[in-house]
Formats: structure tokens, C-alpha cells, sequence
């Protein structure tokens, strides 16, 4: 299996995609690893927030084969703590899928055509965070993750 993290918009901040980097190669030691960034929509101003999530959710899509399987970073998504969130990890490398996709939406979210697409929901806080710092949080579990179920010393209980 693969995992894919797709999110809208670079991070600008150095800072955090230093980190993000280190985190990403770290996770190349336990599984192939994509980051793929799709870039922020041009002249939106016009735009309302639906229309907004309807073109950033084609572009998403665009991403996806009908044989990922789509998880959305959402803030009414399931909440895990860390070692239930690797036990959901090692489940959907035991069930056969190629591809694990997880997406950080845009400003607003995502379209109700994405929505109809995923197969689950993941929330990484009932807190807001910034799109940039959800990456870094998010890339940081799926490493803690694979330090879990190798049973290395990264996570401590």
C-alpha cells in the first residue's frame, strides 16, 4: 500500500515545510509517501464559497482512481488517539487497497461531490488549525503511526 496526502495550496512558511520535509523522508523509511499540492485557485474574489469548493473539489478528484481509497481531514470527522489512529492505519494496509488517499481541503472545505467520493472522515482536533499546520500535525501522526506499530521508542505512552 501507498499513502497520498493531497492538499490545496503550498505552505509558505519555511519553518513548517522544514519540518514537513523531515517528517516526509522520515516516513520513506516505513512507506512510499506522496505529497501533492494542488495550487490555490486564481480569482476567487468573484467566487462564492461554494463555487470556490466545487473547483477545488474537481481538482481533487482529478487526483483520486476509483481504486483509492479517500479519507477526508474534516473537522467532524472521527478522532483517534494515536495508537488507535495506527491500528486504522495497519487495518487499511491489511484490507488490499493500493492507495490510502487523505485530503486537507481549502479554505471552506470540500464539495458535496467530494464528500460523496470518501470513505471516511478524520478529524485531527475539535480545534481549528490553520491549513499549513494541519499538514505538518498530520504528516507527524502518520509517522508516529509506523514508530507504533514497529514498535519503536518515537511514541511514549
Amino acid at each position: 500500500m501507498q499513502i497520498k496526502l493531497i492538499t490545496i495550496g503550498k505552505t509558505d512558511n519555511k519553518q513548517l515545510q522544514q519540518l514537513i520535509d523531515d517528517f516526509q523522508k522520515r516516513l520513506g523509511f516505513y512507506i512510499k509517501f506522496n505529497f501533492e499540492i494542488i495550487p490555490d485557485l486564481k480569482k476567487t474574489k468573484n467566487l462564492s464559497e461554494t463555487q470556490q469548493k466545487q473547483k477545488e473539489g474537481a481538482l481533487i478528484l482529478n487526483k483520486i482512481s476509483s481504486s483509492d481509497a479517500l479519507i477526508l481531514l474534516d473537522e467532524n470527522g472521527k478522532q483517534f488517539d494515536s495508537i488507535a489512529f495506527s491500528n486504522y492505519l495497519q487495518k487499511h494496509m491489511n484490507s488490499g487497497i493500493k492507495q490510502l488517499v487523505f485530503v486537507i481541503g481549502g479554505p471552506y472545505g470540500f464539495s458535496q461531490e467530494v464528500y460523496n467520493k470518501a470513505q471516511g472522515k478524520l478529524s485531527l482536533s475539535k480545534m481549528t488549525f490553520s491549513h499549513q499546520m494541519v499538514r505538518l500535525f498530520f504528516i507527524e501522526q502518520l509517522y508516529r503511526g509506523f514508530t507504533i506499530l514497529k514498535n519503536e521508542p518515537y511514541h511514549h505512552k
